[in-house]
């Protein structure tokens, strides 16, 4: 960072403009400002770069300043043949790349089209040569999907080229896949969750909800645990659980503040661990909550598609009875573990209400936006839940002859964003496309690289071949088929993704549950639930990753506190499928 001289005590501003005579490329804008103590907010944008300045108190000159917030603001403009990439401020040298560091990223690069290669060459599966090309492509998605080697939204658009290159689908099949009801149904719950975020209504709701868990005016640990978990899990119902570990870790983390104090070090790992875990779980409730349930509801239409679908409400009404048994085993684990007889006094030496209170009062009472945002959502949530109700009572759904889906109500309701005004200001928006810049669009892809490999899978007849390794869950009583299905995708979650297990697992279910003359869903919801049950190790999950990032856990907490959160979730499933899911997914009955 420039400094200036120190004998200087005025802050010095300089506005010069060089008018170039080339006319070519579009000219650099700086805001520079000289001055001693100072703090510069750099951005850049379309090839401008601005400085923002902002200064203390200047150590001699106290009294002239002491209360002052000095912002000062010139322009530069650099000659337009200047390097373009060249950084305006001395950035800090990177770290000298190892030379063997290439040559590992070469390696895991020439991986994915080597394997397939193999594959086409030496693999022959019994006079299947679609299944073979499969397979292929296939295995060059996945190596570089494990390997990182490229980005993997880059990786998820692989079979746009792979399977008309080897003849498995035609391009505009594949392209199909990767917009159906399903992305825009991802697509217009985003959106409704930036606008959220950026009217800042999930801090309003921790903190109100934290305040409800304090009775009297000293704190209680395990109730604040309590409600900094469940309004964790009742926003990752409603967006990806990533994203809401994204939004709530700071709030989470803001409310109770680092301390030195071992009570509270262990109950913020407690706050840390229940964050990431409680967006796990509240998002196995809803449809939307993570991408795996997206795309096993999107892999059961495409197999079956004369069948039934998943509607929002018949997914909700098994969902979130498991996700509420194991988020009341979830907050029970964290207390037993975290919550000493001395934290809740050690936790009101440091906050009380009165800081909540002085939070919440900072927010200001809620604006029109706000309230038009909760009301846009709350009305979401009720079409949603009432699209399909019973074969006795049809839902609103009916009125449209069944053309209309999840992702019709969810685009719709995103789009009102766009018309109602803020009240801010004359002619703005409650949204516009600049706060969508955030959209995920690497979800987006990744859901439809899944639904084009279940395609490919199923249309090749891969599935039968590869569920033949599977074969040994025949022998298994019935009622612990949940049981193992879900152990067996858990246990490969643990070291990939959840959106890859469920792309993985549900096609191979679906062909065993054929060979078993069982209902599919009796195996593939075990199996797509399984692929969330990732508590142990980071690479499960980048919810994990965000909780080691805070520095207050440890892999070791992740592992003491997650096998117990595991077991849970096993014994809960093996439970609830043979009891509620044969209810909800009529699974006794006859495709």
């Amino acid at each position: 960072m420039p400094t200036a001289h120190k004998q200087e005590h005025k802050p010095v501003t300089k506005l010069s403009q060089k008018r170039s005579t080339s006319g070519v490329g579009h000219a650099r804008e700086a805001c520079a400002l000289l001055w001693p103590q100072t703090l510069i907010l750099f951005i850049d944008r379309q090839n401008k770069y601005k400085f923002f300045l902002y200064t203390k108190k200047a150590r001699n000159n106290q009294r002239k300043f002491r209360s002052q917030l000095l912002l000062s603001f010139a322009m530069i403009q650099i000659e337009e043949n200047a390097d373009q990439n060249s950084p305006l401020l001395p950035a800090a040298a990177p770290p000298p790349r190892r030379r063997w560091a290439a040559a590992v990223d070469f390696f895991c690069i020439l991986i994915g089209p080597a394997s397939c290669a193999i594959v086409l060459v030496l693999v022959d599966i019994e006079g299947r040569p679609m299944a073979r090309n499969v397979m292929a492509a296939l295995v060059w998605v996945f190596a570089w999907w494990l390997t990182n080697a490229v980005p993997m939204p880059v990786t998820s658009m692989a079979p746009l080229f792979l399977f008309p290159l080897l003849g498995i689908e035609s391009a505009q099949s594949v392209a199909k896949s990767y917009m159906d009801d399903i992305v825009a149904l991802v697509l217009g719950t985003f959106i409704l969750a930036l606008a959220v975020e950026h009217y800042n209504i999930h801090r309003r709701l921790a903190l109100n909800i934290a305040l409800a868990f304090s009775p009297g005016d000293a704190m209680n640990a395990p109730l604040l645990l309590l409600g900094i978990c469940s309004t964790t899990a009742f926003v990752s119902m409603w967006m990806h659980n990533t994203a809401a570990t994204m939004l709530m870790m700071p709030v989470a983390t803001g409310i109770l503040p680092s301390s030195a104090h071992f009570e509270l070090r262990q109950l913020s790992k407690g706050v840390v661990l229940g964050v990431v875990y409680s967006a796990t779980i509240g998002g196995m409730s809803t449809v939307t909550g993570t991408g795996a349930n997206l795309l096993l509801v999107g892999m059961w239409r495409s197999y079956f598609p004369l069948a039934k679908p998943i509607g929002f409400s018949t997914w909700f009404l098994f969902g979130f009875p498991m996700a509420l048994i194991l988020f009341l085993c979830l907050w029970t684990i964290l207390c037993y573990f975290y919550c000493s007889r001395g934290s809740s006094e050690a936790l009101s030496l440091h906050m009380d209400k009165t800081y909540l209170k002085r939070e919440l009062e900072n927010l200001g009472p809620m604006a029109w936006a706000e309230k038009m945002i909760l009301i846009v959502f709350s009305t979401l949530v009720l079409l949603w839940m009432t699209r399909n109700l019973t074969d006795e009572v049809p839902g609103w759904g009916r009125l449209f002859k069944g053309q209309v889906g999840d992702g019709t109500v969810s685009v719709m309701m995103a789009m009102l964003l766009f018309v109602i005004p803020s009240k801010k200001k004359t002619g703005e928006k409650l949204m516009d496309w600049r706060k969508c810049e955030r959209l995920p669009w690497n979800i987006v892809l990744l859901l439809g690289a899944g639904f084009a490999i279940a395609d490919g899978v199923h249309l090749s007849g891969l599935t039968d071949e590869l569920a033949k390794w599977l074969s040994f869950v025949e022998k298994t009583p019935w009622f612990i088929i949940p049981f193992i299905v879900s152990l067996v995708s858990s246990a490969i979650t643990e070291f990939t993704s959840d959106n890859s297990t469920t792309i993985l697992v549900v096609p191979l279910l679906i062909e065993l549950a054929k060979a078993m003359d069982l209902h599919p869903l009796y195996l593939i919801v075990p199996g797509g639930l399984g692929s969330q049950f990732a508590f142990l190790l980071p690479t499960g999950t980048p919810s994990n990753v965000i909780a080691l990032g805070t520095g207050r856990i440890q892999v070791m907490d992740m592992v003491k506190t997650g096998l117990p959160v595991k077991i849970a979730a096993h014994l809960a499933l093996a439970f609830l499928m043979p009891t509620l899911g044969v209810a909800v997914f009529g699974t006794n009955e006859p495709l």
